[in-house]
């Protein structure tokens, strides 16, 4: 029985031996080390957009009878695209100049009326100051004096009636002028101009098709106004400035690094994604790009002389601004609660406050971590 007793502590002694080796045996961590000169990133995920895009077509409806241009075509400013059948608003034009051709014809009429109207007011008013004189030396009858200034009240009526006539006239002309004006502009909208130097990106009709005002007839774009539109994550957001420059990756170039810098922050974030758009203008970009293909940025928000950068798996309860992590200090595993500032591309995020002295940050914590547990702290990334 003694025999047993003994083999039962020997072995309860072995397990406790055990126990205590795996537990207190020091833990090879890897720890952050400082590092020097980092370049503080942040990942954007977009595409290729031209900040100038048009999809033109007509502000009248018709048939059309032309199309000059197609996709990928680069037109100048003010060429032709496109045409409308025309034939009915061309005789209203041919109306409308016949209305000013007819009222420029009545307004020579009326105002040949007028030089006569002044010709008899004239005449009248010579006639009634002679009578008026022998009037009043007994030479003519005070009758015949009276009838001759009727006659010059009447003509100069008559003057003014003829003059009445060509401002009416006159009016009328004004009217036919701008009715003449507005047909043409209805015609003129029969043509489809291109309105700045553009490509064309796509052609959405074709000859004969009969389309409405408004409707897409061509979609163009002014090729120097290409630019990268980029989501970025909200909490790294908030580092974003115009001007900060970027690298950037087209899908169809994987090999190929170009780069930019922020042209515009968009005012709203995607409320569902959580994100915010911002614009890279391209500095050395291909010439030839495409719209919507998938492009990365990579945006440098700032620099750092020295920093110590811990990645984000590496933090519990992290709120964007505090969280704890494990330190190794004096030989011993401890957890200590640190601020944080700002983020990189690679996952990792600044330390700015709260570390002890002669404390490392485990920049992967393994299984097995405790409070109080030996370990042995070795070079991390």
């Amino acid at each position: 029985m003694r025999r047993i007793w003994l083999y039962g502590f020997l072995a309860v002694a072995a397990i406790a031996a055990g126990f205590l080796v795996l537990t207190e045996r020091p833990l090879t961590v890897t720890v952050v080390q400082p590092e020097s000169d980092v370049a503080l990133r942040i990942y954007g995920l977009g595409t290729v957009e031209a900040r100038i895009l048009s999809r033109v077509g007509f502000e009248v409806g018709g048939a059309l009878t032309s199309l000059a241009v197609d996709a990928g075509d680069r037109v100048a400013s003010g060429q032709e695209l496109a045409s409308l059948h025309a034939a009915e608003q061309e005789a209203r034009v041919a109306r409308a100049h016949a209305a000013v051709a007819a009222n420029e014809a009545g307004l020579a009429k009326v105002e040949a009326a007028v030089t006569r109207a002044q010709a008899v007011l004239a005449q009248r008013a010579v006639a009634n100051r002679r009578q008026q004189d022998l009037a009043q030396r007994d030479v003519a009858s005070l009758q015949r004096a009276e009838e001759a200034q009727r006659d010059e009240d009447v003509a100069r009526a008559d003057l003014a009636v003829a003059e009445a006539d060509v401002a009416v006239i006159r009016a009328q002309g004004m009217d036919a002028a701008a009715a003449l004006r507005q047909e043409e502009t209805l015609l003129a909208h029969h043509r489809l101009l291109a309105p700045y130097a553009a490509l064309v990106i796509a052609r959405h009709a074709e000859a004969g098709t009969v389309v409405k005002a408004g409707d897409p007839i061509l979609t163009l774009i002014d090729p120097a106004t290409i630019w990268i539109q980029a989501y970025v994550d909200e909490e790294r957001a908030g580092q974003l400035a115009l001007g900060q420059p970027g690298t950037i990756r087209l899908r169809s170039q994987p090999a190929g690094e170009f780069h930019g810098s922020i042209a515009r922050i968009g005012l709203e974030s995607d409320r569902v994604n959580e994100e915010r758009r911002v614009w890279l203008a391209c500095a050395d970009c291909p010439v030839e790009m495409f719209l919507g293909e998938q492009a990365e940025v990579r945006i440098l928000t700032g620099t750092r002389a020295s920093a110590l950068m811990v990645p984000e798996m590496a933090i519990s309860g992290f709120d964007g601004h505090r969280g704890t992590v494990w330190t190794v200090r004096d030989g011993r595993l401890a957890r200590a609660e640190l601020t944080f500032g700002a983020r990189d591309d690679r996952g990792r995020v600044e330390v700015t406050g709260g570390l002890p002295d002669g404390a490392m940050i485990l920049a992967r914590p393994p299984k097995g971590v405790a409070e109080g547990r030996r370990a042995r702290g070795g070079d991390g990334p």
